[in-house]
């Protein structure tokens, strides 16, 4: 199986033609994880290839869900009883190391493997963030937000509780979200494909942008349209804390 060094250094994970051949080409993987215990003491090279870690004669172990429905087969007369936890098929993306990210990363985050993740982020509960995909510098991605694939964000942005920029790996002519460097995206606000938010704009809650936005401007609605340019009033509405990136 190709481990994550050879991802970064084999393929180029912002091209939608190296994502698709990446994905081709990957071993894929159901891995399991087993809590078992037998009625006697168990020989631990019957184990085999299988990692395992030991507890008299309780064990957890992981492994392929093919190489343990084979080992619970073959060894079941020994077998008091055992419990199998699963959380994904034939998958091909693994999740990243996230213990390597100078940042904060909150119980429940998804982070598929080639995102990058830049100092001092904080990725709340629930968010998705997909292969591909770029975050800068102090930038904060609330609870239940969703990055699609190659969805790239600027510095010291906020992208709101429940919002989605929208993934590009079909069509892959298609061009990615871009959002610039200090832009507020509102909760539940959705960025399509192809849109660039330009620097220091915000995005309404709620608003559904399918046009490009210039740079400080506030744009709200379904489609969303320029309501005004940023004030004064508006930028402090829209401060970032700086004590919530440290």
């Amino acid at each position: 199986m190709i481990n994550n060094d050879e991802i970064k250094n084999k393929y180029d994970l912002t091209n939608p033609y190296e994502i698709a051949k990446y994905i081709k080409e990957v071993e894929k993987s159901t891995p399991v994880e087993m809590f078992i215990r037998f009625k006697k003491n168990w020989d631990e090279n019957l184990f085999g290839k299988l990692e395992f870690y030991s507890g008299c004669c309780s064990y957890i172990v992981f492994g392929e869900a093919e190489e343990i429905q084979q080992f619970l087969k073959l060894y079941s007369e020994k077998i008091e009883r055992f419990r199998i936890k699963n959380d994904r098929r034939n998958s091909a993306i693994p999740m990243m190391d996230i213990t390597q990210c100078d940042s904060r990363i909150e119980p429940g985050v998804c982070v598929r493997e080639g995102v990058n993740i830049g100092k001092n982020c904080v990725i709340m509960m629930g968010a998705v963030i997909n292969i591909g995909a770029s975050i800068g510098d102090e930038t904060m991605i609330d609870m239940n937000a969703v990055l699609g694939a190659r969805a790239t964000v600027g510095k010291r942005v906020h992208i709101g509780a429940g919002a989605v920029l929208a993934g590009v790996l079909e069509p892959p002519s298609s061009i990615p979200v871009i959002i610039e460097d200090d832009v507020l995206v509102g909760a539940n606000a959705v960025v399509l494909e192809g849109v660039k938010i330009g620097k220091g704009a915000v995005v309404a809650a709620g608003a559904v942008v399918t046009e490009d936005v210039p740079a400080g401007v506030v744009v709200a609605g379904m489609p969303a349209k320029i309501v005004k340019k940023m004030d004064d009033k508006t930028k402090d509405k829209t401060v970032i804390l700086d004590d919530l990136r440290k």
